[in-house]
């Protein structure tokens, strides 16, 4: 959707509305980590949230793989910031189709900074020299497909001969085509406000976004005001002094003055706020928290998983629950998938069911942060008390998950799942019931407002054949479950009548069919199942292979089961781990213990 819409929509309904800023980060580690904690920060409500475009475009492929996996795979409104800088028309075309062809549909168009080392801007042959003429191409290659935003300067830009000059390029920038501006950071807001006054009086009558950047510490803040030229107050110059050695006392001030500014703005009328965030979390949540914003419910979660906004996935509603906790993986696994457009769970009977990829069976930390973190099990009761210690956050992740902690929803059997891993049943992934919560309940609710949502209980994890077959006699006389288990060479046993979906997550809401975005089906659960089983392969190539912790793994890998099992009666609560609890597992060291010898 169009920040112009957005923007639109959230003025004609007078509430305010927010977006954030992140940079490309300079490591593999540091791309993913952003990734996730731009996900847990859209559930702040952002409207959209954008991402920079080094001086130079030094980073330009970086930014276009963020903003497509953020658009395509973690479905986050994006806009992809896009430079002059170093970038000739013929980049600025792959730039653009990059852009659409991931269903991104906003630009903030700069001229952008001297390539480094560089003292004066200088375009590059056949280039642009300004954003006007940026904004221009683009309006002249796509006319209305993007919204296109561009910067506003408070303090007139450095190049500019005076403020007049300034108020002259903006409002050139704004005719060309631009829908909305963006400032640069600022600290008087009465400068800010007095600004947007004299826009207003020139005819620039497009939404203006004010440019927050929280200081989150002295030396940082030092710095961006200095090469910013930017007028720091008195009053911030004194508060800081005294506290610039304190990084904690600092950072909590810099909350404190976003808070005041943003009230300030606010009470002028403004109701649109842009945080620069640093790519950090904990000052822009401080500061939504304490201006009391909350976004409707709907901008949040509008399904239990976030819709990709690629183009050719919008009308994806049912996804297999198995990839809910590698979510590139299986976007990328079903990219191709030939019937797709339509969006249904069934097009995974396509022969473009996708093969595993590289993504797909790869650890999401690097080598030495795995085993300082999983350290070197010697027995499968090592191995299940680190699943254990994940399920009670004392350790990041798994390999079966991208996340550094576990859902909301998860808090409530947290100390269930980490019993039944002690006994031997290794969870990777999990929901409990849910009987008719209200769409807007923080935990479990998504989805349109006045609506109710249901949960059937779930669990998937590893078992021994011991266990399995335990289990299997134990459930053969629950009629309310349901199970599919699969060991690696592919040998499936199951008590399902079905091979048709069966919903496992459901919302009723009004003037709406029923919405069954999440099924459990077979095919998809053995497409699962090699990337499931080749995550203990990758994980057992951080050893070496003759040692302990490497054969352990693998025999887990060779021999255990994969499994998941619905409990179909969604009005009780506790069936699923009754059940499970009913079962005496064996000692599975002592099982495996032979075959290490």
């Amino acid at each position: 959707m169009k920040i112009s819409d957005k923007i639109i929509r959230a003025e004609e309904e007078g509430r305010p509305f927010w977006s954030f800023e992140y940079f490309p980060p300079k490591t593999t580690a540091g791309v993913q980590n952003l990734f996730e904690r731009m996900e847990r920060m859209y559930n702040l409500g952002p409207e959209f949230v954008d991402i920079t475009w080094n001086a130079g475009g030094t980073s330009s492929d970086l930014t276009t793989e963020l903003v497509a996996t953020a658009q395509s795979v973690y479905g986050l409104e994006t806009c992809m910031h896009l430079t002059c800088t170093n970038m000739p028309k013929e980049k600025i075309d792959i730039a653009l189709k990059a852009a659409k062809d991931c269903g991104n549909q906003n630009i903030l168009a700069l001229r952008g900074d001297p390539p480094r080392g560089q003292e004066q801007w200088i375009s590059c042959d056949n280039g642009f020299s300004y954003a006007s003429d940026l904004v221009a191409y683009i309006r002249q290659q796509y006319g209305d497909y993007f919204s296109i935003g561009v910067a506003g300067y408070p303090e007139k830009h450095l190049d500019s001969a005076d403020a007049e000059e300034d108020f002259k390029w903006l409002k050139f920038k704004v005719d060309q085509g631009a829908d909305f501006v963006v400032t640069q950071l600022f600290y008087d807001t009465g400068l800010f406000i007095n600004w947007v006054k004299e826009c207003r009086q020139r005819g620039i009558t497009v939404p203006i976004l004010p440019g927050i950047m929280p200081i989150q510490n002295f030396g940082g803040f030092t710095r961006m005001t200095a090469l910013c030229k930017t007028y720091v107050p008195d009053h911030i110059r004194n508060a800081l002094e005294p506290i610039k050695e304190d990084d904690q006392a600092v950072k909590d001030y810099g909350v404190k003055l976003a808070i005041e500014m943003c009230r300030e703005i606010k009470a002028a009328g403004i109701n649109g706020f842009h945080f620069y965030t640093l790519n950090l979390e904990k000052s822009t949540r401080l500061i939504l928290e304490g201006l009391n914003f909350v976004a409707p419910r709907e901008n949040v979660r509008q399904l239990p998983w976030n819709p990709s906004l690629s183009k050719k996935r919008e009308k994806e509603n049912v996804r297999p629950i198995f990839w809910k906790n590698r979510i590139k993986s299986y976007i990328t696994r079903t990219e191709a998938w030939d019937e797709f457009p339509n969006g249904r769970w069934g097009d995974s009977r396509s022969p473009a069911f996708g093969e595993l990829d590289g993504y797909g069976t790869s650890l999401k930390v690097p080598a030495k942060e795995a085993l300082e973190m999983w350290g070197y099990p010697q027995d499968p009761d090592d191995v299940a008390d680190l699943f254990a210690k994940y399920c009670r956050g004392e350790i990041k992740s798994i390999p079966w998950s991208d996340e550094s902690s576990l859902y909301p929803e998860t808090d409530a059997i947290r100390d269930t799942l980490a019993n039944l891993n002690r006994r031997g049943y290794l969870t990777i992934n999990s929901q409990p019931a849910v009987n008719g919560v209200r769409s807007d309940d923080k935990v479990h609710g998504w989805g349109p407002k006045n609506g109710y949502v249901y949960q059937k209980a779930y669990l998937e994890f590893f078992i021994s054949p011991e266990n399995l077959s335990e289990l299997v006699r134990r459930i053969e006389d629950e009629l309310q479950i349901t199970y599919y288990a699969v060991n690696r060479r592919g040998d499936l046993r199951t008590n399902s009548q079905n091979d048709g979906p069966n919903a496992v997550t459901w919302g009723v809401f009004v003037g709406k069919e029923i919405v069954q975005p999440t099924v459990v089906e077979v095919v998809s659960f053995m497409a699962w199942k090699d990337e499931a089983f080749e995550l203990w392969s990758e994980w057992s190539k951080i050893y070496t292979p003759s040692t302990t912790p490497a054969k352990v793994i693998n025999a887990i890998r060779d021999e255990w089961y994969l499994i998941n099992i619905v409990h179909n009666d969604f009005q009780d609560q506790d069936g699923l781990f009754r059940v499970l609890d009913s079962v005496k597992t064996a000692n599975n060291s002592a099982l495996i213990a032979n075959g290490l010898a």
